[in-house]
Order: C-alpha cells, then structure tokens, then sequence
C-alpha cells in the first residue's frame, strides 16, 4: 500500500517543489546578507545603470531585512503554488518572463540613483498572470483560480500607483505587465496546442 501512495503523493506535491526552492534561496541570501560586512542588497536593479543590470536577475531574491522577506513569503508561496498547479509545465517560462520582462521594465522606468530589490515585482506577475491565464485558456480550473487571486489579492492593484515612499511601484507595475504579456502568450500557445491534440469526430 505505501509503494503505490508514495508515488501518488510526490506527484501531487511535485508542482510546489520549485516554488519551495525559489523561497529557499531567498531565505539563503537573506541570511547571509545578515552577516556583518556583506551587503547584498546593492546588486538590485539600478535603473539605467549597465552596472545594474545583473540585478535583473538577482534583485527577486535580495530583500531589504527579514521583515521585507516575511512580508512577499506568503504572498510569494500562495500565488506561486497556485500557478505551479494551474498553468504546471508553464511555470517555469512563466516566472522567467515575468523576471526577465519586469525586470527589464524596471530597469528603464526606475528613478535614477534607486535601487530596486524583492520578489513583489513576481508576485504582482504571479497574480497578473493567473487571471490572465484563467480569461485565455477559459479552463475551470484556470477561471476559478483567477476569481479566487481576484478577490484575495485584488487590493495590492494601488501597488502599482508612484508616490509611495520606499516601495517600488515601478517594479510592481513592470511585473503585473510582464505577468500580463507572459500569461496571453503562453495561454494561447496552450489552446492551439490542445486544438491540435484534439481528437476529430465523424
């Protein structure tokens, strides 16, 4: 009886693996940032800076103290489990886009002389992206997935909005569009792949 639930219960808990991982290197850095003399957090995005462009990469995974990390985890772990198991062989692309697309965004808007870090740039993706996905793929669980994201997280919208002191609506904004242009993609590609494996009837 265990052999046969064992594998059962790694397939059901492998979507979530990645997310867990992400959150781990976060978790990581933020501990070693922690340590005197190491100052991570400057390798954020520098708007317009060529020096700060690494930090398109690396800024999701850089949080200004714990308080900041404890803040986007919740966040962060919801809305990245819910599109591991809604969009699944999509997450990947999915998150790198919404990296790469946000970050970029970012990268070119920013204020001069800022420093842009945190996963919440992801996370504004992450929720863009899932009520997109539901509205293209018009599947139930998709659909139902983006209500729920819609009610639950519909508030972070004012995130988006400049003049908030220390956080960065810039990187909020740019995620929620890359969420956006990730998820209508990807979406689409999906329905003209389950057009073509769709079995015609006579």
């Amino acid at each position: 009886m265990s052999s046969t639930s064992t594998p059962a219960r790694r397939s059901y808990l492998g979507p979530v693996v990645p997310v867990l991982v992400l959150l781990g290197v976060m978790w990581l850095l933020e501990i070693v940032d922690a340590v005197p003399g190491v100052f991570l957090d400057q390798h954020g995005i520098r708007p317009r800076d060529t020096d700060g462009l690494y930090g398109v990469v690396a800024a999701p995974f850089l949080h200004g103290g714990f308080d900041h990390l404890i803040a986007n985890t919740t966040a962060f772990l919801v809305l990245g489990t819910l599109l591991a198991y809604a969009a699944r062989s999509r997450f990947w692309p999915a998150t790198l886009g919404i990296v790469l697309i946000g970050g970029l965004g970012t990268w070119l808007i920013g204020a001069p002389y800022t420093v842009h870090i945190g996963a919440s740039g992801v996370i504004y993706g992450y929720a863009a992206f899932l009520v997109v996905w539901g509205v293209v793929t018009r599947r139930l669980v998709s659909v139902l997935v983006a209500v729920v994201v819609a009610i639950l997280y519909g508030g972070i919208v004012g995130g988006i909005l400049p003049g908030q002191a220390g956080v960065s609506w810039e990187g909020h904004l740019m995620g929620a569009v890359a969420g956006v242009a990730m998820a209508w993609w990807l979406g689409r590609r999906d329905n003209r792949e389950r057009r073509r494996t769709r079995t015609p009837s006579y």
